[in-house]
């Protein structure tokens, strides 16, 4: 809720009050007499922006559309962005105090928006139901109603498109079959026996390969990590807007810290790793050995993407645990407490198990044949 003392960056017209962008009907709301507005959106495709931009260019990708201030919390380094004349006390990430005004910032606006699509009440029911099915959770924490509480936040994001052409070579192992006969001893005799052997016949090989990747999602925050962010991120980029400052009404926008050209070498390791494993589909065989792929990008573009975000913390027994909820689709992913009884019984099980899968192969050894 904004706190009414705060600047007001889209007044209402029935009664002056501010006007906070609403999830469930995805207007502009007045927070007051619950006016709404909607929201001009005209379905363009998104820009995409070439990646060597010169620096004179970048200059006209900074305008928000309403003027805004950099926020810097020097308890976990997270930086944010507020309306210019909107005065804030904690950090939204870790709850400090210790935020201080940064005096100025320098970032490329977002092309293209998702907006909040799960009301705050929506984002801690999937957050009550996600726990439920975590295993080795507390009995008492499954049950109880969690206090937490949330924060709406736009993620950067950076999007990248890309032409390649690869071009391979690697040596192909084939298996193959073929009867031996070998010999055992049974209760102190001499046996003969027939089974199958494999082995490998390899041949070398090489071509080429085209692939155009789109939308390579890269996240360029600078408080949460890679992981925690890939659980979250099966956002719907289809539905994606064009950028709004209105949109952002009542919500926290997250400032990147990850680069245009950091988020692009990051998107290369994630083409190089989709490339590895579609050329070795292409080359087949049953083994690949002295596999090499020299990749060219060509027509490489970017797009500065915000993604609704619902950040929380919460407490349990002294301790605090954080958990996000992906505003557009509900996926949750966090941190909770684990049940160390729970493990033990569920480690002795594991041994358990493995040591009667042990007992029964030492006693059949004609398993083995």
């Amino acid at each position: 809720m904004t706190n009414p003392s705060t600047a007001i960056r889209f007044p209402c017209a029935s009664c002056g009050g501010p006007m906070v962008f609403d999830a469930g009907s995805q207007h502009l709301k007045c927070q007051y007499c619950a006016s709404e507005q909607p929201i001009d959106d005209v379905m363009n495709e998104p820009v995409e922006h070439p990646l060597d931009d010169r620096d004179e260019d970048l200059d006209s990708l900074r305008d928000w559309g309403t003027e805004q201030q950099a926020i810097h919390c020097e308890a976990c380094g997270g930086e944010t962005l507020i309306p210019a004349g909107q005065t804030t006390s904690t950090c939204v990430f870790c709850g400090s105090p210790k935020v201080l005004l940064q005096e100025q910032f320098r970032s490329i606006r977002p092309e293209s928006v998702i907006p909040f699509q799960l009301s705050r009440d929506e984002a801690q029911r999937s957050f009550a139901a996600w726990k439920k099915k975590r295993w080795f959770l507390p009995n008492e924490f499954k049950k109880m109603n969690v206090s937490s509480q949330l924060n709406g936040i736009y993620i950067p994001y950076w999007t990248y498109d890309t032409d390649t052409y690869s071009v391979y070579s690697a040596e192909v192992g084939v298996y193959h079959y073929r009867t031996v006969t070998r010999t055992r001893v049974v209760n102190g005799k001499t046996e003969t026996y027939t089974t199958t052997e494999r082995y490998t016949v390899w041949h070398s090989t090489r071509g080429d390969y085209d692939r155009s990747f789109d939308d390579i999602l890269i996240p360029a925050s600078g408080h949460y990590d890679e992981d925690l962010l890939e659980k979250l991120g099966d956002f719907r980029l289809r539905e994606l807007h064009a950028y709004k400052p209105e949109y952002l009404s009542g919500y926290i926008s997250e400032l990147y810290n990850v680069t245009r050209d950091e988020g692009w070498e990051r998107a290369k390791r994630e083409a190089d790793h989709t490339l590895d494993a579609e050329i070795k589909r292409r080359i087949g065989g049953d083994e690949i050995r002295n596999l090499r792929i020299r990749t060219s990008y060509d027509h490489v573009t970017y797009k500065h993407l915000l993604l609704p975000v619902w950040n929380a913390n919460y407490h349990y027994k002294a301790r605090t645990f954080y958990y996000m909820v992906n505003g557009q689709t509900g996926t949750v992913s966090g941190h909770v407490p684990r049940s160390a009884a729970k493990i033990t019984l569920f480690t002795l099980f594991c041994l358990g198990l493995a040591g009667l899968v042990i007992w029964f192969l030492m006693s059949n050894p004609e398993f083995f044949s």
